[in-house]
């Protein structure tokens, strides 16, 4: 008897973090090999940083080698200012420790590429930021002589997504870098993620550039230093999921409930209740894919979510690119 391939019932998510954390569930010692991490705790924002190192570290949690940095903000949801400012703050120093890692000095040209569809709010993530971005080329390329210290070259282009281009995103990024030339690409995207928990909540920086559309299953032409032929450090909060990680989410928790009640479960949930968590949601999505409900699925207040996340990453990027800009106070640098 063959085999079931079960590859395309997979965990689809784009957070580093909650791979990791899937393969650590899995792994018998419940730590990888050839994966690094430290946690750092402060005033409501948890900062990861993950280092995968090798292939063996790779091929264990199912990402690229290289640099990952996730920020997770539960309270981000409730629209507090001043938590945001911290969290633009936070970023900004992350961001700059990928400049750093990457050899990109205080003057040189960066790019910054808004991906997804202004017209899809779920989907609207990289171009809001690039509305919010302070772009400088032009200043250098007119007036140099009046461009004050503290400042680089900074240029911003949202490329639409291929349903309206016509052209992979992928091929207008690599066109415009062969013309001008950057140092630099940061790739701004929105992610899917396996948890409800970081929805709008949790922003990932890597500096292995990115796959549009991987996240929902749409295997797009890479934005990687592979194919630009320069660094790409890509930037990513999860704004959708799917149906059935919803589905299987909610079934976890009525039994951690239930167990707060009542020592054995197994009369309520039978075998459901002793199946692995992807288990079930291999069988969720069973169910759910053949009749089409395993729909994408994001907050209601996605238009208000987005806005504000996209400002904190933009208020960050201005305060990591150009040394004028306050770190400690980028809020006032946003559009």
């Amino acid at each position: 008897m063959s085999e079931l391939d079960l590859r395309m019932y997979d965990i689809r998510t784009d957070l580093a973090l909650e791979a990791k954390e899937m393969a650590e569930a899995s792994a018998a010692g419940g730590s990888l090999p050839g994966v690094w991490s430290e946690t750092d705790k402060n005033g409501g924002i948890t900062v990861t940083r993950m280092h995968i190192q090798n292939e063996e570290g790779a091929k264990a949690i199912g990402k690229m080698t290289g640099h990952y940095v996730t920020l997770d903000v539960p309270e981000l949801r409730r629209g507090d200012t001043d938590l945001q400012d911290r969290v633009a703050t936070t970023f900004a120093r992350e961001f700059e420790a990928f400049l750093t890692r990457v050899g990109v000095g205080r003057t040189d040209s960066v790019f910054v590429v808004g991906l997804g569809n202004w017209n899809v709010t779920p989907d609207a993530l990289g171009p809001i930021v690039v509305e919010n971005m302070m772009v400088t080329r032009q200043f250098f390329e007119l007036m140099p002589d009046q461009v004050s210290d503290g400042y680089r070259p900074v240029s911003a282009v949202a490329p639409g997504v291929l349903g309206t281009t016509g052209i992979e995103s992928s091929d207008i990024v690599q066109g415009i870098v062969q013309q001008a030339k950057p140092k630099l690409v940061i790739a701004v995207d929105a992610l899917a993620a396996r948890s409800l928990e970081r929805v709008n909540t949790t922003i990932q920086i890597a500096d292995t550039g990115i796959h549009p559309g991987s996240g929902i299953g749409n295997k797009r032409k890479g934005i990687t230093q592979d194919i630009l032929g320069v660094p790409c450090i890509a930037i990513g909060v999860p704004t959708v999921l799917y149906a059935s990680t919803i589905v299987n989410n909610t079934m976890e928790m009525v039994f951690e409930h239930m167990k707060k009640h009542t020592p054995d479960t197994s009369p309520l949930f039978g075998v459901f209740g002793s199946m692995a968590e992807n288990e079930r949601l291999q069988l969720v999505k069973e169910v759910l894919d053949p009749v089409g409900h395993d729909l994408l699925v994001t907050p209601k207040e996605i238009d208000k979510f987005v806005e504000d996340i996209a400002n904190v990453i933009a208020s960050g990027l201005n305060a990591a690119l150009h040394e004028a800009v306050d770190t400690d106070n980028v809020a006032a640098y946003t559009h």
